[in-house]
C-alpha cells in the first residue's frame, strides 16, 4: 500500500497519531487489503470537516 508523506500542515502528527492509533479497534483479518491506511482516512477526515467542502470537492488521495 502506498502511504503519503506527512508534510501537510493539517495532518496529524507522530505524537498525535501515537495516541490516536490505539483508540481504534483492530483491522479485521480477512477481506480485501485496504487502500488507504488508517492514518490517510483519519487524515482526510479531519480535512473534510474543517474545511467544509462536499465529497466531489475532496482532493484525489483523499477521495473515493
Amino acid at each position: 500500500m502506498a502511504t503519503l508523506a506527512v508534510t501537510r500542515r493539517f495532518d496529524l502528527t507522530d505524537v498525535q497519531w501515537a495516541v490516536l492509533e490505539p483508540l481504534l479497534p483492530a483491522p479485521r483479518p480477512t477481506g480485501r487489503p485496504p487502500k488507504w491506511s488508517r492514518r490517510q482516512l483519519i487524515d482526510g477526515i479531519r480535512w473534510r470537516v474543517r474545511v467544509g467542502s462536499p465529497w466531489r470537492d475532496v482532493p484525489v488521495q483523499y477521495g473515493p
